[in-house]
């Protein structure tokens, strides 16, 4: 739970930590930092943090535990969720009650969460001008608001993760985004590639099939792609 007392002086040294960390070089670390601020400062229960281009492209560069790690990896099969209506609407999505929310975007996630020890989910942009390069996901066990102090602490910790991106940026000058931190979409890349060689359909096609034969089967898009890429199912199966 929050233990914010005094948030303009947290906040400040989880920015100057956050700085320490880039100015050192340690990759992983600036990430990490915001995350557990996020818990320390805020009545939530975990975090993650993903990069966004759209549906279709999406990389998980920190996730605090399981929970928040199967949040991420179910918007990512189902292409909805709260992450990319941040994203898209450039505009934080505070869901208080997941269970009795009726009127929300993303209603195949919200049936699908259900079954996960999730009350309230807190979706944020991460934005700087006209670049948007991601969101930051909040959930909490229980059911519950933010306070107006605890959501304008939660909008300065956004602000911490994208100078954090902006700092892990490999080439500025092609402005290349943190490609030395792990991809934990490798597969499902792989997989897309395979079904755009096997059926001479367009990425968005491609990766549209994956998600509809994994949504079909009851399975996750990465565990579809690994037994793709690994031969275990071919392209033509997804048709069967």
């Amino acid at each position: 739970m929050s233990n914010a007392e005094n948030p303009v002086e947290s906040i400040s040294r989880v920015r100057a930590a956050v700085m320490s960390d880039l100015r050192q070089g340690t990759a992983g670390d600036p990430l990490g930092r915001v995350g557990q601020a996020c818990i320390d400062l805020l009545p939530v229960d975990g975090v993650s943090i993903s990069m966004i281009s759209g549906t279709q492209h999406r990389e998980t560069l920190y996730a605090s535990d399981e929970i928040s790690a199967h949040i991420e990896t179910l918007q990512f099969s189902l292409g909805e969720g709260p992450c990319f209506e941040a994203f898209h609407t450039r505009r934080p999505v505070l869901v208080p009650d997941l269970g009795a929310a009726t009127a929300v975007s993303w209603p195949v996630f919200a049936t699908e969460i259900a079954g996960q020890l999730v009350g309230a989910i807190f979706a944020f942009p991460m934005q700087s001008g006209a670049i948007r390069i991601g969101a930051l996901d909040l959930y909490r066990h229980r059911p519950g608001w933010l306070t107006r102090v605890e959501v304008s602490t939660a909008l300065q910790v956004v602000d911490i993760a994208m100078l954090a991106l902006l700092g892990l940026q490999v080439d500025p000058a092609e402005g290349e985004w943190v490609l030395s931190l792990p991809r934990d979409r490798e597969q499902v890349h792989q997989a897309t590639g395979m079904l755009i060689g096997a059926f001479g359909i367009s990425p968005e096609q491609a990766l549209a099939r994956l998600r509809a034969y994994a949504f079909a089967t009851g399975r996750m898009v990465e565990d579809l792609a690994d037994d793709i890429v690994t031969r275990r199912l071919s392209p033509e199966d997804l048709d069967t």
